[in-house]
């Protein structure tokens, strides 16, 4: 399957670099986007490091660019980016609190995915995926910036799905609960790591539904809650 290319944003975090390296063992070749990411972090002769943020439209349609030079299309996108911040009540968001989740996890998607639509939509097909939140359907105190920019990037996805399924581009956001991920981990020390998500679990479900067998699932929101159900 070398001849699929996926882009994969948030390529080295805590859940991009398992849906790097279960992309490239499935086949693929891949393109890994982060602020810093170096062609090292992945010993694989099909992996590219595509060192770039996703902070304005010009910026991602650059990024997108590069890609289409070097490989000629973007068969699947796999957004990871994101944040999570928490600890304070609607009443005492900041507005930069605020801006910054909605950068992170909303726009970041919206720069993306306008600069990869197009070039999906000239070959005739391709797979979306990204990454949402359990708290975008079960919001939760103190988190609301960061749940409501979740639940907007929901909203997003399903749009997409609606406006490219003429063309056989699929559009599908997924919900994890909380992932075991070292930054996770370090943040809540006392958790009980027992019920979180494994990462490796939702790089499954991206690998699935890049693949012929997700073909017909598109403008889902699909659940991952692991044991912490």
């Amino acid at each position: 399957m070398t001849d699929k290319i996926a882009l994969v944003t948030g390529a080295n975090g805590g859940l991009g670099t398992h849906v790097t390296k279960a992309l490239l063992d499935t086949g693929f070749t891949v393109v890994g986007l982060a602020p810093r990411i170096q062609q090292s972090d992945f010993d694989h002769p099909n992996f590219i490091a595509l060192p770039a943020a996703l902070d304005s439209l010009d910026a991602a349609k650059k990024a997108v660019a590069t890609v289409i030079a070097r490989s000629g299309k973007i068969d699947v996108l796999a957004h990871l980016v994101g944040a999570f911040t928490g600890g304070h009540t609607v009443a005492d968001t900041d507005d930069a609190t605020w801006q910054r989740m909605f950068d992170a996890n909303l726009n970041s998607a919206f720069h993306i995915l306008r600069a990869v639509i197009p070039e999906m939509r000239k070959a005739g097909g391709g797979r979306i995926i990204a990454i949402s939140s359990r708290q975008a359907e079960e919001p939760a105190p103190t988190i609301g910036a960061y749940s409501t920019s979740k639940a907007a990037l929901v909203s997003l996805m399903k749009t997409v799905a609606l406006e490219n399924k003429d063309v056989g581009i699929t559009a599908n956001v997924i919900l994890p609960g909380t992932m075991d991920t070292p930054a996770n981990r370090k943040d809540m020390p006392g958790a009980n790591v027992s019920t979180w998500v494994q990462p490796g679990s939702v790089a499954s479900l991206i690998v699935w539904l890049a693949g012929d067998a997700g073909k017909d699932v598109t403008g889902a929101a699909i659940p991952v809650y692991g044991r912490g159900l």
